[in-house]
């Protein structure tokens, strides 16, 4: 079905990129750009399906039993994760154009390009579409009066007398740019929940919806803040953003109306931030949009959060994501592994190193209720983390990213 809505719009552009076979030279990855109408990405099929092994890892989510891990641009795969030694594949929700979610009161939210979607999780056999809120992401349009957004397709083909064969297909596609009542994010998330309020984060903005009545999002009113912004984090009455030049503190006693405290800034980099007390946790690196950076932590005092102090910096090797758990600090550093830290005293963090798994590729982590989940880039990890000196792994979520 994908084929055939992907073969009906108009070819733009096609172009080859370099890629490594393991098992020969012969082989080429070419990627396909095409444009297609907003009535033709609201005619891609959406909704839940088989349960089928996930092509790659995106954003990480849990809501009571279950874990939800996205597939970039895919949609969403859905674990049975009552028991996180043995979590159960049960479906796949498919949302073309989908990057993030975030869960209320039993209703699953998720971008759809420039659309919000909203599922009724209540029987997870029977998940259903309740509400779709139009054109509220709009960065994804791309300019001028006819709205349009680009996809691509990537294509592994094999190299046959100067021309080329395809062999295996994997459609992506992108845009021109790219309580007990909810569940938990990841560190990277740019959807959020607090006070029956959904914020996303664009590229440039914050957004808002009223979610009062879970099944029926409204959307309230978007926020410029400026280029840049990359993660959001909720803590208590407060929204912290994550951007390339700092962190924005806004306030949200008035739910509907967030205003901005103030913004601790630093050094061009990218960086998600998580809190927890008075502390903010905030991790710096370098990156294909991030020069010019350092890698590293920086905690800071929040306490005041309309005048955030600067801690203490400490060196690190390329870190992503991160998740608090009482005194302990887990931070993914990419290639280089997961580490966790004793986070008690906020000056000698780099000297309480309590562990480091250098053989996972880490991007992401959830310290949750039951388990350590971590993204990686070959599937999801679950630990054990009673002990954050002695990380036990419990399950391997494989994706099938060959």
């Amino acid at each position: 079905m994908k084929k055939n809505l992907f073969n009906a719009v108009p070819l733009l552009l096609i172009f080859a990129l370099f890629t490594q076979c393991k098992k020969s030279d012969e082989y080429e990855m070419i990627r396909i750009m095409k444009m297609i109408s907003v009535e033709q990405m609201r005619a891609m099929p959406v909704g839940i399906t088989k349960a089928v092994q996930a092509k790659a890892t995106g954003k990480i989510y849990i809501y009571n039993d279950y874990l939800f891990i996205n597939e970039p641009n895919e949609g969403i795969h859905i674990f049975n994760n009552s028991n996180p030694s043995a979590p159960v594949n049960v479906g796949f929700l498919q949302i073309p154009g989908n990057v993030d979610l975030a869960i209320h009161n039993n209703v699953l939210y998720a971008d759809n390009f420039i659309d919000l979607l909203a599922f009724d999780i209540s029987n997870m056999s029977n998940i259903k579409q309740v509400k779709r809120v139009t054109n509220v992401f709009q960065q994804l349009y791309t300019p001028g009066a006819q709205k349009y957004l680009y996809i691509y397709k990537d294509t592994l083909v094999k190299k046959q007398n100067n021309k080329t064969g395809v062999m295996n297909d994997a459609y992506t596609s992108i845009s021109s740019m790219s309580s007990s009542s909810s569940g938990q994010g990841g560190s990277m998330a740019r959807f959020t929940l607090l006070n029956d309020y959904l914020y996303t984060v664009g590229i440039a903005n914050l957004s808002l919806f009223d979610v009062k009545t879970a099944s029926n999002p409204t959307f309230v009113k978007s926020i410029s803040l400026g280029w840049g912004v990359e993660t959001i984090f909720p803590y208590e009455n407060k929204l912290f953003l994550g951007t390339n030049t700092g962190m924005h503190i806004f306030s949200t006693a008035d739910a509907a109306n967030p205003v901005k405290l103030s913004t601790y800034s630093h050094i061009f980099a990218c960086d998600p931030v998580v809190v927890q007390g008075k502390y903010a946790y905030v991790t710096l690196r370098t990156g294909t949009n991030c020069r010019q950076a350092s890698n590293q932590l920086e905690v800071v005092d929040i306490e005041d959060p309309t005048k955030p102090k600067q801690v203490a910096v400490y060196p690190m090797q390329s870190p992503h994501g991160l998740s608090v758990n009482g005194n302990n600090l887990f931070l993914c550093e990419g290639t280089y592994g997961i580490k966790s830290f004793n986070i008690t005293d906020k000056n000698k963090i780099a000297d309480n190193l309590l562990q480091h798994l250098n053989s996972i590729k880490s991007f992401d982590v959830i310290a949750g209720p039951k388990s350590l989940i971590v993204t990686g880039e070959d599937g999801i990890y679950q630990f054990n983390y009673s002990n954050a000196a002695n990380l036990k792994q419990l399950s391997f979520i494989k994706v099938d990213n060959k």
